[in-house]
């Protein structure tokens, strides 16, 4: 029998994968952890409050619980993590290695971790950057996440752990609203768009980033977990988006369907952080291995997820 543990089941990706693990594993058999205390409320029958930065803790849940597979989504993201980098080293790099080490330690199945595309750094290709690249960012969250990749291999290698993972780039939902990603605007802007209201960004307008739409994003972490592991030729490195595009671009996006809505630049720290970060990402190792196909467009993404933000303003 497989029984999940999520760790991070409230963040942006938790949230979602929870409700898609519970649809097809059961209530009974997906556990959502979280820093902060998992209500009920109907998502699962178990509810953990845990701290991936104690192993006891974690080890004491693993058993208690017979988990079996985990996805290991906790983390520190990259806003909130230049304020607070021993945090965001705490919950990343030892929250992680503690991941991997009781998984190790108790038998766990499967590990999935995510990776970003802030691996990537100022001397890292910026168009169609691949897998194997250099991977020297300059933000915490960045430097975690590349720790959080050798340790993977390192795991795979060393024990025969089998930890998957996908560099994702910036991901937009309506459903959940990210609070700490430097991608975040995407969504914000959108949300203000659908609401009638202005948007002052804080990236630059040119500053192209590689984005996907959420569905799009669980289906290929979904597939990713059910692949065949001799397909798989790395751990947590695989590359994928959907399209890519500027804070300027998806104002003039937005501007078709809401004619008056106006974007004012007025860019801060993030913009920084994005600055070493890719444009377009080759994702063909993600396709040849597992077989990545995203499905909505820019275009379909932006009016899906409108309709969808007026449409909960109109509940509301």
């Amino acid at each position: 029998m497989t029984r999940i543990l999520i760790t991070g089941a409230l963040g942006q990706i938790g949230t979602e994968i929870s409700a898609l693990l519970i649809e097809k594993y059961g209530k009974k058999n997906v556990i959502i952890s979280d820093m902060r205390e998992p209500s009920k409320n109907g998502i699962s029958e178990n509810c953990r409050k845990l701290d991936v930065t104690d192993g006891a803790v974690l080890e004491k849940v693993v058993n208690e619980e017979g988990i079996t597979d985990i996805f290991h989504l906790a983390a520190i993201l990259s806003a909130t993590g230049e304020r607070n980098p021993e945090l965001a080293y705490m919950v990343n790099s030892v929250g992680t290695f503690n991941i991997l080490k009781v998984s190790v330690k108790t038998g766990i199945n499967k590990v999935i971790i995510p990776s970003s595309i802030a691996v990537y750094g100022p001397s890292s290709p910026k168009k169609d950057t691949p897998v194997i690249s250099v991977t020297r960012p300059d933000s915490i969250y960045g430097i975690t996440k590349v720790d959080n990749e050798l340790l993977s291999s390192y795991f795979r290698k060393k024990f025969g752990l089998d930890v998957r993972g996908i560099r994702f780039p910036g991901l937009l939902s309506y459903k959940t609203l990210p609070t700490a990603g430097t991608t975040d605007y995407a969504v914000d802007m959108i949300m203000k768009a659908s609401l009638g209201e202005d948007y002052t960004c804080y990236l630059s307008p040119d500053r192209t980033l590689p984005m996907m739409y959420m569905p799009d994003a669980l289906e290929a972490l979904m597939k990713l977990y059910n692949a065949d592991k001799s397909r798989l030729r790395y751990s947590t490195e695989y590359n994928i988006s959907a399209f890519a595009f500027s804070p300027k671009q998806l104002e003039n996006e937005l501007k078709r369907i809401f004619p008056g809505f106006k974007v004012s630049y007025v860019p801060d720290y993030r913009d920084e952080i994005a600055s070493g970060w890719p444009e377009s990402l080759d994702c063909s190792d993600a396709v040849k291995d597992w077989d990545f196909k995203p499905r909505f467009s820019l275009h379909e993404m932006v009016d899906d997820m409108s309709r969808n933000f007026r449409l909960l303003n109109t509940k509301h």
